[in-house]
Formats: structure tokens, C-alpha cells, sequence
């Protein structure tokens, strides 16, 4: 079984679609399904959204796309090969990954953000970090990139470490991301910057969102509302909106404050 779980062909680079096909998944030692019968295609530069209460199973579903599980029934499919057969490194370097639980190492500026791409020159790294609205408080620092972030980060604001993650990423500049945008300790400036790198950084690109905010929601080509671990729903914010089922609901009582 693990054998088939790690192939050995490289991933080319996407350019139809991601598909989850009959997908289920339960965690190991459980008997309820973490995931149940999830099917969905998303095609190449498309912006997905999930929404759905904590624990209804969004971020189980997007944690199947870098294979850090692997689905019980079902395949998750780029381009119609099953990612189970293969190589995971060639499928990962294919995908950017952007979370609440920003992970930083002990070292400068410029090498967390270079990482994934280390050969990037100080221009690159430089245009990345304006790209994601990083550069203005990084140059305010007494040594710039070469500023020492502290094990994980601490030496930076929540905000300033989640701009560097977008930052990374762009530098990456990955075909596929994986977005949980929430921006629980920041303040209004400092969100609307992110939310501003974030649109930049989705640009052209296949995403899949776990969504907090409303503009996310309003711009994707698809909302999917996940509750009870599947999806109940899917459509354009204005078509789920004129159903006026859960998604209403939600909308109606969670976001119009």
C-alpha cells in the first residue's frame, strides 16, 4: 500500500484541472467519516471558496490536495492522474501553501522568504516582499533583510509574519495555493494589506481558500459550503445567495456585520 502511495513519475505542471473523485476519508481509529463522498472539479486559475462552521471539514479537504493525507475511498486527480502514484516532492513544489500558523525559521528576513527557492537573487526576494506589502515594515528595520526573525517569528507582529508567508509564496510563484486567510490578531490597516497581497498573489492561479472574508467569497468562481463533513452546497456568492438556504443563513447572520 505505501508503495502505491509513493510513485515514482514527477507531476508535470497543471493545465486542465483538480478533481476529487468519490472522495472519503476518516482519521485513523475513527468510525466517522472525517470527509464524505466529496466530488469536485476545479480548473486551472480558478479561485475556490470554502466556508462552514470550524470542524465542519475544510481544512481536512484542502490537506488532501498536498497529500498530507490520503483519502480512504475516492483519488484527488491533477490533470487525471491520481496523486497517490506520484512522486509527493514534485507534486508539492507545485503547490503554496499560506496559514493561519505562519512557520518561520530562526534566521534573516531574506532566507525565510527565499525558502523554497534559495537561488533567488535580492531583486526577486526584494519584489516579492513589496508584492506582499512586506518591504514597508522591512525596511524600517535597522538590518533589512538580514534582520533575524527569532525562533518562529517571535521578533514580528502576527501581521508581519503573515506577509512574509505571502511573500514566499509569491516568490515560489507556485500554480496551485492553498489559502486559510484568517487574520484573527491583526489590525484593520494591516488586513486590508494582506487581503490586497492575497489577491495579487491568487492572480492566475488554481486556489482553494478557506475563506473568513467576505471579498474572497463575492470574487471566487465557486463557493462550496461544507457542513456535516460534505458539501452541501456550490455555486457563485450570488447564486448560493438566491437559493437562500445555509449559505444565506450564514451569510445573513455571520457577515453582514
Amino acid at each position: 500500500e505505501l508503495a502505491k502511495d509513493e510513485g515514482k513519475t514527477s507531476l508535470p505542471p497543471i493545465t486542465k484541472n483538480l478533481e476529487f473523485s468519490g472522495v472519503k476519508f476518516l482519521y485513523e481509529g475513527s468510525d466517522e467519516p472525517a470527509l464524505h463522498q466529496i466530488n469536485l472539479t476545479v480548473n486551472v486559475g480558478e479561485v475556490v471558496a470554502f466556508v462552514g462552521a470550524s470542524g465542519s471539514g475544510k481544512t481536512t479537504l484542502v490537506s488532501l490536495v498536498p497529500r498530507f493525507y490520503r483519502p480512504t475511498e475516492g483519488a484527488v486527480k491533477i490533470d487525471g492522474e491520481d496523486i497517490r502514484l506520484v512522486d509527493r516532492s514534485s507534486l508539492r513544489r507545485q503547490i503554496g501553501i499560506v496559514s493561519q500558523e505562519t512557520v518561520l525559521f530562526d534566521d534573516t528576513i531574506r532566507n525565510n522568504i527565499a525558502y523554497g527557492r534559495p537561488d533567488a537573487t535580492e531583486d526577486a526576494v526584494i519584489e516579492a516582499a513589496r508584492a506582499a506589502f512586506a518591504w514597508e515594515f522591512i525596511e524600517r528595520l535597522p538590518r533589512g533583510l538580514n534582520t533575524l526573525v527569532g525562533e518562529n517569528g517571535l521578533r514580528l507582529s502576527g501581521g508581519q509574519r503573515q506577509r512574509l508567508a505571502i511573500a514566499r509564496a509569491i516568490l515560489r510563484d507556485p500554480p496551485i495555493l492553498i489559502l486559510d486567510e484568517a487574520t484573527s490578531s491583526v489590525d484593520t490597516r494591516t488586513e486590508m494589506h494582506i487581503q490586497e497581497a492575497l489577491l495579487r498573489l491568487m492572480e492566475g492561479r488554481t486556489a482553494f481558500v478557506i475563506a473568513h472574508r467576505l471579498s474572497t467569497i463575492q470574487n471566487a468562481d465557486q463557493v462550496l459550503v461544507v457542513n456535516d463533513h460534505q458539501i452541501i452546497e456550490k455555486g457563485s456568492h450570488q447564486q448560493l445567495l438566491e437559493m437562500r438556504g445555509f449559505y444565506y443563513d450564514l451569510y445573513m447572520s455571520q457577515f453582514r456585520r
